[in-house]
């Protein structure tokens, strides 16, 4: 989402541009609520509602609206209805909103939005449907009067942190395609030779103690930690600092064998204030080994594994090949 913001702040300082946004789904389609794409005045596309001939006929509406500015809805038909099968078969409908945005106002309120996720806080951008209300933000500490009616209110959710522990031939992988599937990237290694910006461009860098890193981080929400050290000490200095935080995902990398040590050292030591029985189901929920099986050798291959349960955890699915049929024999292919 910040990503998004921060690619329309670029786009608006050329000119107007039209944000398309999903305000209403039925069925099943390629996108969710809230998945939104800009189409600029030159005919680039940032971002995708689903993709196919759907969004081509958005993309055209979306060019006139541009020209006139007139706020409009688009449904996308993608029911099977032989009247508008060129629009797909996916088996539901979709509603997009399009309206233009452009000039200084729409450039603060752009900014605006990226200042709010940069902090980690969150707020609703409010997308009124009539034509003399535009979009504004709603935060808890600027609050605006209850959203118009007819309106879509957007939720703004700042990025999901990803804390990668250690910075050896596994985590620059893992951060590169970590910062894809839109994490804000943190690495910490108390090696300034490994942890530094010129092997984590887009990553904040910590070359500091564990202990310190773990602490700066305490107003992130959102946190997902991946533990790819060079030992199983660190391993345990990592654990005795994070336990206590309760992040939403902890991974470690390793054998079954030297997983086994960890987490057994841990239960037998325990961790200051903490319970033991709490330390106890804290430590049943870290993934270790990290990752899905997909029989990964390389550091590459371990990233994409590594990810791939990261998505599984952080939304809800199974990890299941989409080609088998679930317990109720229904298959999906979203995007």
């Amino acid at each position: 989402m910040l990503h998004f913001y921060q690619q329309l702040a670029i786009a608006l300082q050329d000119g107007s541009v039209v944000l398309a946004t999903v305000v209403e789904v039925k069925g099943s389609v390629p996108r969710e609520v809230g998945a939104m794409m800009i189409v600029c005045a030159d005919g680039e596309i940032i971002g995708t509602i689903g993709g196919g001939a759907g969004e081509a006929s958005v993309i055209d509406q979306a060019r006139h609206v541009c020209v006139t500015g007139e706020k409009q809805a688009v449904t996308i038909d993608l029911s099977g209805n032989p009247e508008q099968l060129k629009q797909g078969i996916c088996g539901g409908m979709m509603q997009v909103w399009l309206e233009r945005w452009q000039g200084e106002p729409a450039i603060a309120l752009t900014h605006d939005i990226i200042a709010l996720l940069q902090t980690g806080q969150s707020g609703s951008l409010v997308l009124p449907f009539t034509a003399d209300r535009s979009p504004y933000l709603l935060t808890p500490h600027t609050p605006h009067p209850t959203p118009p009616t007819p309106s879509f209110t957007l939720p703004l959710l700042p990025p999901p942190t990803l804390l990668i522990i250690g910075a050896g031939h596994v985590a620059i992988p893992l951060a590169q395609m970590a910062y894809l599937l839109d994490f804000h990237i943190v690495v910490q290694d108390d090696r300034p030779e490994f942890a530094n910006v010129q092997r984590f461009p887009n990553a904040t860098v910590l070359a500091q103690p564990i202990d310190t890193a773990v602490a700066a981080l305490n107003d992130r929400p959102q946190l997902c930690v991946a533990l790819v050290t060079r030992s199983y000490q660190h391993d345990l200095a990592a654990l005795r600092a994070l336990l206590p935080r309760s992040p939403r995902y902890i991974g470690m990398i390793g054998s079954a064998k030297r997983v086994k040590t960890v987490l057994q050292a841990l239960r037998e030591e325990g961790i200051p204030g903490m319970d033991s029985s709490l330390v106890v189901s804290q430590l049943e929920a870290v993934y270790a080994p990290i990752g899905l099986d997909l029989g990964a050798l390389t550091p590459a291959e371990i990233a994409v594994s590594i990810c791939a349960e990261l998505i599984t955890v952080y939304r809800g699915g199974s990890g299941r090949s989409l080609s088998k049929p679930s317990a109720y024999g229904a298959v999906s292919n979203r995007p």
